[in-house]
């Protein structure tokens, strides 16, 4: 996430921490109970946990608004058939047809691995067209591909933590409108009697156990969106890290001494 980003998240949360104490206090004067029978459901959950549930839905929408944008660079950006496109680089580079096989993979340097194996094969044609062979040849390729896995491949993972934070803040601000309930609860035990006691507790203790219950199903969906894009990115860059080493082998192949 660039800093852009993040300044953003964090005047958002700021702002709904302002929203937050200014609702609460409003809450905490006047509390109002629910009508009896009332039919639970997630709408109900949030409207009772007051406040706390604006941050909570903040932090969840800022996640799936990201992972849309992982999603987006990791399944379409990165949609490539990584063994079929090695085995027409290297037909070509054994028939000695590096211009054609430069091509087939200038036309997929969009993904990650298209960038890679254009950057060698760019180099392998223009270090032999400068004169280089065997051993010297083979190092000038070696390093041009380390390097731009190097520039490359950290972006497939990278920022991938960021739904764990996003799923830490999600479950401590729903614990902290836990908390926030309890007191109101006690505060209304303290300072008020009869049916109004009994309304300000019931509605601190519904504050209490919603702004938890809001807390986790913001938090467990975050989590599994990590997991499920984490997976992703790791089957990317081991196609990356196989196919990488073949292609090697195949250039040093065709190099003559």
């Amino acid at each position: 996430m660039k800093a852009k980003h993040i300044i953003l998240v964090v005047i958002a949360l700021l702002m709904s921490v302002g929203f937050l104490f200014a609702q609460a206090a409003e809450e905490a004067a006047a509390p109002v109970a629910a009508p009896a029978g009332e039919t639970l459901n997630l709408f109900t959950v949030f409207v009772q946990s007051g406040a706390w549930a604006y941050p909570i839905l903040l932090v969840f929408i800022i996640g799936i608004v990201y992972a849309f944008a992982r999603w987006n660079q990791l399944y379409r950006k990165e949609k490539i058939d990584a063994g079929k496109f090695y085995l027409k680089l290297r037909n070509y580079i054994k028939n000695d047809q590096l211009d054609e096989a430069t091509k087939i993979s200038e036309s997929y340097k969009g993904t990650t691995m298209g960038f890679i194996f254009w950057s060698a094969l760019m180099i392998f044609k223009d270090a032999r067209k400068s004169g280089k062979k065997g051993a010297e040849l083979r190092q000038s390729v070696q390093n041009s591909l380390e390097e731009s896995v190097l520039q490359t491949v950290h972006k497939l993972d990278g920022g991938l933590f960021w739904f764990d934070t996003l799923a830490q803040i999600a479950t401590y601000l729903g614990l902290l409108g836990t908390i926030w309930g309890l007191l109101q609860a006690f505060a209304g035990l303290a300072g008020l009697t009869g049916a109004a006691q009994g309304a300000a507790l019931t509605n601190g203790i519904k504050l209490a156990i919603g702004t938890t219950a809001l807390g986790l199903l913001a938090a467990i969906p975050l989590t599994l969106i990590k997991g499920w894009l984490f997976t992703r990115a790791n089957n990317l860059i081991s196609d990356i890290d196989e196919y990488s080493v073949k292609l090697i082998n195949t250039i040093n192949n065709a190099i003559k001494e």
